[in-house]
């Protein structure tokens, strides 16, 4: 897990350059920095050590045959298997490496055998070309953008900025965000001059081209198509458990310690009890990470402890308090360089702290579950909601002003599907739920230097659950049926339990103990040309007077505020 970076061009100042965006970007890796450049190509490399920590891992890495350089961000997480099957002198025991050797035998088809997240890019000394990918699903990102007529890619949006991209508002996403609570397409982002390699893409770039060729590699819906759909449930769950254990034991591949993220929830039941059957039971070194505000409406930490007790890993619950939500906001803000989840996030950020200090690297979480096997309540009803468990109106378009309202789009996203389930799930999948807390937990990790590995999106079985039909999904009001056989019986209370959106009492500390912070955040918009004064004056009392049925839109207010800043 690292931070990458690059220029494609011939200025001579790039070497210069390229030292900034390292810089910009250093907490992604800060046990090691490289660079690597000639006449047209300057590539640099932040790495946090993960797999190999020898010196000789370190990236930008030089093929044997001196042609290809790589720099990569991410898990290759069947680089053992890969390796078995190529003839390539190696002088590491890297994913790195694996996935060089990969690319020097497959070209670009070798992106079909890759199971892991990643972000890369491989310059090729002969043909003078740039490849880069991205995972299947946007696990890593890849941010890129053409200044004095060069191409310029890296982790972040920070790091293009450092390099003198333009950062101008891309004012058409922002006002979709406030209109209708989307974050942008996944070509898009909040900047006007920076776009992002859409997941399961790559592109092609040689100096001189006004623009990379991007192509997709990865046809979901045609993979969906192709996987067996089970009339018998038992069936299904021994062929998902089979998949489900594969996909964690290859996420435990580490040099350094691993540990995972805990919720009181069906999801890290199902990963407690993963982790336990893999590792026959001797957990005592893979420690669990959890939040808590204090406050029994929302906390799980009671759900949690239960669940803990058994095993014998250790739990390091973290507390989040009020008075820290306006300190974690300005320091979580600089790092998302984007509108992000609210007080959770924040929550979660603490977690990323906590496990780094305790010596644990990398952390396994539970996202993607309700995805694939439709565990949201709007899965359940005709609702077209994009957040479960809110009534009312999920923004506040009229404390906008005329300008920016009329440059929101008509949000309307692919249904490749002949069915409104499936549909819906596509529509979290690759446009709302995964790609923003992609975005958000990537940033919140990478800020406390630490790796975030979520099993549950091994394409494996996220292929194998959203082919399968409703019935095996939801069972009356109950979603994510077919997993919660797979605990029944051990965890019972648990995995019978409604589900509950992981929550923090970010609604009532907003109207209480936030109020002064939130009002002068608010202030700060009022002279903002976006807004009209009035109306956002007007709407902040109403929060108040308790039309608080949800929090979003005064959130996207105080998140714009900071972002904005």
């Amino acid at each position: 897990m690292c931070g990458i970076a690059g220029i494609v061009g011939r200025n001579p100042e790039n070497e210069v350059v390229l030292a900034k965006m390292l810089q910009k970007q250093k907490h992604r890796g800060p046990d090691a920095q490289g660079v690597w450049f000639e006449e047209e190509c300057f590539l640099g490399h932040n790495r946090l050590s993960i797999l190999d920590l020898s010196e000789a891992a370190n990236q930008p890495m030089v093929s044997n045959c001196g042609r290809y350089v790589v720099v990569f961000n991410g898990e290759i997480y069947n680089y053992i298997e890969l390796k078995q099957s190529l003839d390539y002198s190696f002088r590491t025991t890297s994913d790195t490496e694996v996935l060089l050797a990969m690319f020097i035998k497959y070209k670009d088809k070798m992106l079909q055998h890759l199971n892991g997240m990643f972000s890369f890019a491989i310059w090729d000394r002969v043909e003078k070309k740039l490849f880069a990918a991205r995972d299947r699903f946007g696990v890593k990102p890849f941010y890129f953008s053409f200044a004095d007529h060069q191409f310029l890619f890296a982790s972040e949006i920070k790091t293009l900025v450092a390099a003198g991209v333009d950062a101008a508002s891309n004012d058409v996403v922002w006002a979709d965000y406030f209109v209708h609570g989307s974050y942008g397409y996944p070509d898009e982002t909040f900047f006007k001059h920076v776009e992002q390699l859409p997941p399961g893409h790559c592109l092609s770039y040689s100096d001189g081209d006004l623009r990379p060729q991007i192509y997709k590699y990865y046809d979901f819906v045609a993979q969906v198509a192709g996987q067996q759909v089970f009339e018998n449930s038992e069936r299904l769950q021994e062929e998902y458990l089979e998949l489900l254990l594969d996909a964690l034991r290859i996420r435990f591949r580490s040099d350094v310690p691993v540990g995972f993220n805990v919720s009181g929830g069906l999801d890290s039941s199902i990963l407690l009890a993963m982790i336990a059957n893999i590792k026959h039971g001797e957990t005592q070194n893979i420690e669990a990470f959890t939040f808590y505000t204090g406050d029994e409406r929302y906390d799980e930490l009671p759900w949690v402890k239960d669940l803990i007790a058994q095993t014998n890993s250790p739990l390091n619950p973290v507390l989040l308090t009020s008075s820290e939500i306006p300190e974690l906001l300005e320091k979580v803000s600089y790092f998302q360089d984007e509108p992000f989840g609210g007080f959770p996030t924040l929550a979660y950020s603490k977690i990323f702290e906590k496990a780094r200090k305790e010596g644990f690297l990398v952390l396994l979480d539970g996202q993607g579950m309700d995805e694939a096997w439709a565990g949201y309540d709007y899965y359940r009803s005709n609702s077209s909601a994009l957040v479960q468990g809110i009534k009312s109106p999920l923004t506040r378009p009229q404390v906008l002003s005329q300008d920016l309202r009329s440059l929101a789009r008509e949000v309307n996203y692919p249904e490749p599907f002949d069915n409104k389930l499936q549909n819906k799930q596509f529509r979290d999948l690759y446009y709302t739920k995964i790609p923003r807390a992609l975005r958000f937990n990537d940033r919140v990790s990478m800020m406390h230097s630490t790796e975030l590995r979520e099993p549950f999106l091994d394409y494996r079985l996220v292929e194998m659950a959203f082919a399968q039909k409703s019935e095996m999904k939801i069972k009356g009001d109950e979603g994510k049926w077919l997993p919660r056989q797979l605990v029944k019986n051990t965890l019972e209370s648990i995995a019978l339990a409604p589900k509950r959106p992981l929550q923090t009492p970010q609604r009532e500390w907003i109207g209480g103990p936030l109020s002064g912070f939130v009002e002068d955040r608010v202030s700060k918009l009022k002279s903002n040309p976006w807004f009209e004064r009035n109306a956002l004056s007007n709407q902040w009392q109403e929060y108040k007077d308790g039309q608080n049925d949800n929090s979003f839109f005064v959130w996207q207010w105080i998140n714009a505020s900071f972002i904005e800043d």
